[in-house]
């Protein structure tokens, strides 16, 4: 094929020598303690964080071998994806397949490479240069699978899983139904054991099934009786499996997406997937990888329309100079690169933190699959986080593209209009960016309940203090970022004040107040999002060059102030609704209070951040 495969580089991956008196394989040893959903009471150190600059030479290369795989692969035949021609995903999945692409997070004793995460993240932005290819693979290498290689017997991973990783099998994931929507567990489809108990006869119609048209195992649920929600493993040859005919999409057409119908399929008793009325812990706990992998795509995918974005600004003139001279333009450029920042800071913040919990687990033990969904649900608040921001800068990213190259990027003659129709259902995927808001406020409450997280005693704490607590004095720091860093801690004080200000008030009933919620929930979102782009540049500043270090004190100060606002007009908005009269007028006096600041030339960053992307022809923090 004239590239590597990665079977060898995930070896050398695993295999790392420890590489400083606080680190191990590049990842800080002190994240182990780290909970998740701690960043909100605690202060973390530039030391305490991964980065995409602590990256092996390993690391590269892996993303290397899948870069060179999609620029020989994929690039050449998006015309033939696009259209659906007839076994092109199939063919694409085998090759991906022979590199080690479909097998990147399964256990090496089922034919898998076992990578880390960090891996895993780093192939997932490179497959993101076409959607409906990313969404085949992401199904294949992710939800198609692994509910087999976690939550499978044995013997069910010994049938299944070298064949889904090799691609001689396509999998797919049945979940949604018609009727349905968001509530998953809402199931119409139902399974009902035979009278000689040796069979389930599913009856049902699953919807949005990616890879339908063409998969060759499901992994279906269903409720027993119509009660008990469970998974079960079901091959296409079964009779009465019958996939229906494509769905014609706004993007990603050249996904294949059908209903799956299921008309008195015997399914073998031994095909149950987990135990009977536990497919729940199944569906939302594989969502989470979804998550995390779908938010590090859309890190590729902006880099990539930023990449687009440059090089028509450079190219395309008008009233005799190049678009890119012009401020509006350099605007929408050094926005991006600074959203893009973030949630590249928060993908790999969040992987980081994942592979030192894995690092303590045997992948070749019984008990492995349950750990590493435990710690996959530890860190359930950060991948919701990672899919909303992701999928939403993307967005962003994407509409400014289209901006950019005017009239061309509404035209199909330019990839930039496929990509900002195939990135659309983003938000959709993996449980709507609604769905996760309300799972971020609602994990992070009920980790505070149950005395796991110290939120809700953080929040009264702060109550306490602020109560006739005189303005503080005007201090200065003038080390790089100092203001920064204080307004990090500022915009974590009026998360607390909003969500213990909502829980006072409407106590049970908050879950009815959804408007709030989300406010709580892109709060959350901001603080994770501002402290973990500063981290990374207050981290680059101690080891890189003065240039490196002052794009990096730009990206983090265009990017922070700029979410303190949004932050702030969040707060106003929630605290209108929680309270009224004079104890509204002390909550506002307390916001603008922990929200004081000098607010930067953010013109004068946006334009040093395109100009910098503009000379180097790509996102420069690469």
């Amino acid at each position: 094929m004239g590239y590597g495969v990665l079977q060898p580089l995930a070896t050398g991956v695993c295999n790392l020598k420890s590489t400083g008196e606080n680190m191990v394989d590049g990842l800080p040893t002190i994240a182990k303690r780290i909970r998740g959903g701690s960043f909100l009471i605690e202060t973390r150190t530039p030391e305490e964080v991964f980065t995409p600059e602590d990256i092996t030479e390993e690391h590269r290369l892996i993303a290397q071998t899948a870069q060179e795989f999609v620029n020989k692969e994929i690039s050449p035949r998006l015309k033939e994806i696009e259209a659906r021609k007839p076994g092109v995903l199939r063919e694409l999945l085998k090759k991906a397949a022979e590199v080690g692409l479909c097998a990147t997070d399964v256990p090496q004793r089922f034919g898998g490479l076992e990578l880390d995460k960090i891996s895993s993240i780093l192939v997932a932005e490179t497959m993101a240069r076409d959607g409906s290819w990313a969404t085949s693979l992401g199904v294949q290498a992710g939800i198609g699978i692994l509910p087999i290689a976690f939550f499978g017997t044995e013997e069910q991973k010994a049938k299944y899983v070298p064949k889904l990783a090799s691609a001689e099998w396509v999998g797919a994931y049945c979940l949604s139904e018609a009727s349905s929507a968001s509530d998953a567990l809402n199931c119409k489809t139902r399974a009902t054991l035979s009278p000689d108990g040796k069979h389930y006869i599913l009856d049902g119609v699953k919807m949005w099934v990616t890879n339908g048209g063409f998969a060759d195992v499901f992994v279906v649920f269903a409720k027993v009786d119509g009660e008990k929600f469970t998974a079960f493993i079901v091959e296409r040859t079964f009779p009465g499996v019958s996939p229906g005919a494509e769905e014609h999409k706004m993007g990603i057409r050249g996904s294949s997406t059908t209903p799956l119908n299921l008309e008195g399929v015997q399914v073998p008793v031994e095909n149950v997937l987990g135990k009977i009325g536990k497919g729940h812990l199944i569906a939302f706990n594989i969502l989470n990888v979804g998550r995390l992998k779908l938010g590090a795509g859309c890190v590729g995918g902006c880099k990539y329309l930023l990449v687009e974005a440059l090089k028509w600004a450079k190219e395309r003139e008008a009233f005799s100079h190049k678009i890119a001279d012009f401020g509006m333009i350099k605007e929408k450029l050094g926005e991006m690169v600074a959203q893009i920042y973030a949630i590249e800071s928060i993908s790999y913040r969040t992987s980081g933190m994942i592979d030192l919990m894995l690092r303590e687990i045997d992948q070749g033990t019984p008990a492995a699959p349950k750990q590493i969904l435990d710690v996959l649900h530890e860190y359930a608040v950060e991948c919701s986080i990672l899919k909303v921001m992701g999928t939403e800068t993307l967005d962003f990213v994407a509409d400014e593209a289209v901006q950019i190259l005017g009239g061309y990027g509404f035209s199909s003659d330019y990839e930039v209009e496929r990509t900002y129709r195939d990135q659309r259902v983003n938000r959709i995927f993996e449980g709507t960016n609604e769905i996760n808001r309300l799972l971020i406020t609602d994990m992070l409450m009920k980790r505070s309940m149950k005395g796991q997280l110290a939120l809700l005693p953080a929040a009264r704490k702060l109550a306490d203090e602020v109560l006739g607590m005189a303005p503080p004095e005007e201090t200065f720091d003038n080390r790089p970022l100092a203001e920064e860093a204080k307004l990090v801690e500022g915009v974590k004080k009026v998360l607390l004040l909003v969500a213990g200000s909502a829980v006072q008030r409407y106590m049970q009933a908050l879950e009815h107040e959804q408007e709030v919620v989300g406010v709580i929930s892109n709060l959350v979102m901001a603080v994770y999002a501002m402290e973990s782009a500063l981290l990374r540049s207050q981290k680059k500043l101690e080891k890189h060059p003065p240039e490196a270090s002052e794009a990096a004190i730009a990206v983090a100060r265009a990017f922070l102030h700029a979410a303190a606002d949004r932050a702030e007009a969040e707060a106003r908005r929630a605290l209108a609704r929680i309270a009224e009269g004079d104890t509204l007028r002390t909550q506002l006096s307390l916001l603008r209070r922990f929200l004081r600041r000098t607010p930067p030339d953010s013109i004068g960053l946006k334009r040093q951040l395109a100009d910098r992307a503009l000379e180097l022809n790509h996102y420069p923090f690469s």
